[in-house]
């Protein structure tokens, strides 16, 4: 995390909510905590926060296959519950709504019904292996991750691009951990965490709808690496790292000038930002708290 001239400004964040005791599943053991956490109990672990266009905020809850949406007074209800492990959510200008989910695929959310479907299961038969974010573009297309279990040891972790139109492009197939990723404002460069190398790729689309010059934007440190991203209006990326406790606020080349400090506890897994763009919703999952950081002056 590099700076020039000035050390990063600190933010602070207030808790603005968190998971309600009635939703929290104590003692109760998972199939992805035991892969994921080394078999230790989890009662929820939350991601993928997004807020609709009447200011409500929606997150995921992998272990449990639950969403949740969360009034903007804070009130937990619990949205959907089904067979999966949802991990990361995005809420289209049109109301449309996706989830990335590791156990079945890119998903589709009607939530005039209350259900979920598939929208992609698998590439040429072949099943994902695990997957973890998404971004959608203006023009519909739907970039995400495909992560499983995928790191330094086994760098084949892969980012596609699925058109409106159904074709599928693999864009990266040799990422360690490929995690959280979003566009930036002219939509011709596409910022990609991998968290087991503890670093951001920055990926230029090309004209003809490939890749070139992939590079390493910028490199952190800690036992996890860097989790969700989001862009502003102004350009800067937003970094939520998932051991240190941070999200931290990159300009466009790369230099670190904002650190916002979590109030909860160490693992900031996933960003969000309000219609208004002022505001910043966190994810901190190891206790299940929604954080809020205003960001227009950092």
């Amino acid at each position: 995390m590099m700076y020039l001239e000035q050390p990063p400004k600190l933010v602070p964040t207030r808790l603005f909510s968190a998971m309600p005791d009635e939703f929290r599943r104590r003692g109760v053991r998972s199939a992805w905590a035991d892969a994921n956490k080394g078999g230790a109990p989890v009662d929820c672990f939350i991601e993928g926060p997004a807020f609709d266009g009447c200011g409500n905020l929606y997150v995921v809850d992998i272990p449990f296959g639950r969403i949740f949406r969360i009034s903007p007074e804070g009130t937990w209800s619990l949205f959907l519950e089904y067979d999966g492990w949802p991990n990361g959510l995005k809420i289209a200008p049109d109301g449309r709504m996706l989830v990335a989910d590791y156990m079945n695929g890119l998903m589709e959310v009607d939530a005039q019904a209350g259900a979920i479907r598939p929208l992609l299961r698998h590439r040429n038969s072949e099943s994902f292996r695990g997957c973890n974010d998404l971004h959608i573009a203006s023009n519909g297309d739907v970039y995400f991750t495909d992560q499983g279990q995928t790191g330094l040891h086994d760098p084949t972790g892969r980012v596609y691009r699925l058109r409106p139109d159904g074709r599928l492009d693999c864009l990266i197939a040799n990422g360690p951990s490929p995690n959280g990723l979003v566009l930036d404002r002219e939509e011709a460069v596409l910022f990609v965490a991998m968290t087991r190398d503890n670093s951001i790729w920055r990926v230029p689309l090309t004209n003809d709808g490939g890749v070139a010059k992939v590079g390493r934007f910028s490199s952190f440190f800690g036992t996890s690496g860097p989790d969700g991203l989001t862009m502003d209006s102004n350009g800067r990326l937003f970094v939520a790292h998932a051991s240190l406790g941070h999200v931290f606020v990159m300009q466009g080349n790369g230099e670190c000038i904002g650190r916002i400090k979590s109030c909860a506890g160490p693992s900031c897994t996933n960003v969000g930002l309000n219609a208004a763009g002022d505001t910043l919703a966190i994810t901190e999952s190891s206790t299940g708290s929604i954080l809020l950081a205003e960001i227009a002056h950092v």
